[in-house]
């Protein structure tokens, strides 16, 4: 076995890398082999220079008010063909589950009729919007894109954590990860048959299209950003550069007679998707939040016209609500005539009557999760939490039941990973991505595996301190690979367009539409 992982210890949860201590899965022996003549302090190096690089290329994300390099650990985390088979099917089904969710919602309400799930799930949401009601989009389309949570559990089985449909984040450092392992260990690729990920901005390209209202003869697409100060701005450039798109902000778009148009130095052009990547309330101040500068004022009007399609569609926060997610099974047997592929992590309704009891007698031995939380903010873990948080959450369950759900804690798998110069096991959770473009639900062989960095911590988010590993998944015959690229070929965050007078320049029309 390599020196680096001599002193590592498997912790009491399912190992990803090996069986027991000293037998490595059959998976990551290729990796094993590749770390052992590195010595520890070459691999130190070897992250430090990554790190290094991301900085200069812009590829960071924000913590503790202080912009970080993007934390990539240098041992993947793998999956053989039969696992991903497994999770994209999942996934897929999952998607085509709440898609029709949304419909009904917004729609003729048969599962709430039904008593599949209760009224008040729909009318107590925060995210309920009426501005979205008998909304149609083009191809019955509400989910373009989805990144679902899923975690292994003890038993090494995968279990969906949360769903999100909103404005899932992430993608852009699936790609990011990618790129730097193949400078890192290139021929690891070759010998591993790992199915490349560079083909999802093409993917995303081809369903966004094909969302265009009828009649659009050449859909025009943007991805619409709140800004460079927004953390995931370097994903809102890099998704907009891959698709050959513009990159705008609310005031390089007009609406007009309930119709969009971009300003560009050669006049105003129509546009018809708008990949936007801002929430719901800040997205038109004329139906939403009024004091909102960052969207642009009637695009809501523009898509109820049905003259602009909206992605993801407004309202899809209806379905990342946490309490929902307890119901995904049954809507999935409801909808769709099938049996969850991937189940969910045991769960309570403290709103249900019994349950708010049975939660509050044992909320020492629960995880507490807010149903409208994000970014692992508001989550206590019963067994690891102190006597006055506790009391605090107590209170506030006991207040609001319907804003919380209790889960059994799960011992998250663990993947060997890179701690000073010495591996220690530390808890994983993986979020792949679809696209669904009203025909398939396509799943990114892999997706973004998310690492609590400090020993014993669950909680995996970036926001949080947590870090990445590049997802392989493992093809069953030889897979054609991307030739690593020079450093200077990447794509970088371009810097901010200023005016002479420092104001914002207007935005110029680039690329077309492929």
């Amino acid at each position: 076995m390599a020196d680096i992982f001599d002193a590592y210890a498997l912790a009491d949860a399912w190992d990803e890398m090996f069986e027991r201590p000293g037998e490595v899965r059959a998976a990551y022996e290729p990796v094993l082999t590749a770390l052992q003549p590195i010595e520890p302090s070459e691999l130190r190096f070897r992250a430090d220079q990554m790190a290094r690089a991301f900085t200069d290329r812009g590829v960071t994300y924000a913590f503790a008010g202080e912009e970080r390099p993007w934390p990539l650990d240098l041992v993947p985390r793998i999956l053989d063909a039969l696992e991903w088979d497994l999770i994209q099917r999942g996934v897929s089904q999952r998607v085509r589950a709440l898609e029709a969710y949304l419909a009904d919602a917004y729609g003729q309400c048969r599962a709430f009729e039904d008593g599949v799930v209760p009224w008040r799930l729909l009318l107590n949401s925060g995210h309920f919007h009426r501005a979205a009601q008998g909304v149609e989009p083009p191809g019955g389309v509400r989910i373009h894109v989805a990144g679902i949570d899923l975690v292994r559990d003890e038993a090494g089985d995968f279990r969906v954590l949360e769903d999100n449909v909103r404005v899932p984040s992430g993608v852009s450092y699936v790609i990011e990860n990618r790129r730097a392992m193949t400078r890192i260990f290139p021929s690891l690729f070759a010998e591993q048959h790992v199915v490349p990920v560079d083909g999802y901005a093409q993917k995303l390209l081809s369903a966004l299209r094909a969302a265009a209202p009828d009649g659009a003869q050449d859909p025009r697409v943007v991805v619409l950003t709140p800004g460079p100060s927004n953390a995931a701005y370097f994903e809102h450039a890099l998704l907009a550069r891959l698709m050959g798109v513009q990159l705008v902000e609310g005031h390089d778009l007009v609406c007009r007679n309930n119709r969009v148009w971009m300003r560009t130095t050669r006049g105003e052009v129509p546009v018809h998707v708008v990949y936007r990547r801002l929430d719901d309330d800040f997205l038109d101040p004329l139906h939403f939040r009024p004091d909102s500068v960052i969207g642009c004022p009637g695009i809501m009007g523009a898509a109820m016209a049905g003259n602009v399609t909206l992605a993801n569609a407004v309202g899809n926060g209806i379905a990342d609500d946490k309490l929902l997610y307890t119901y995904v099974p049954d809507l999935i047997r409801y909808y769709l005539s099938e049996e969850p592929i991937l189940p969910n992590v045991e769960s309570y309704r403290p709103d249900e009557p019994g349950q708010l009891e049975a939660v509050l007698d044992q909320i020492d031995r629960l995880v507490i999760k807010p149903v409208d939380g994000a970014g692992g903010q508001g989550i206590v873990i019963g067994p690891k939490a102190d006597k006055d948080t506790l009391e605090r959450t107590r209170k506030a369950v006991t207040a609001d039941p319907r804003g919380f759900i209790a889960q059994r804690p799960v011992a998250l798998s663990t993947s060997p990973t890179l701690a000073g110069e010495r591996m220690a096991p530390r808890h994983i959770d993986l979020r792949p991505f679809a696209v669904n473009d009203g025909n398939d639900v396509w799943v990114l062989p892999g997706g973004l595996t998310r690492v609590a960095l400090q020993e014993g911590n669950l909680i995996v988010n970036s926001s949080q301190g947590g870090g990445s590993k590049d997802t392989w998944v493992l093809a069953e015959g030889p897979a054609e690979q991307p030739a690593p690229e020079p450093a200077a070929a990447l794509p970088s965050v371009a810097p901010r367009r200023l005016g002479p007078d420092g104001t914002r320049a207007v935005v110029q029309e680039g690329a077309q539409q492929q």
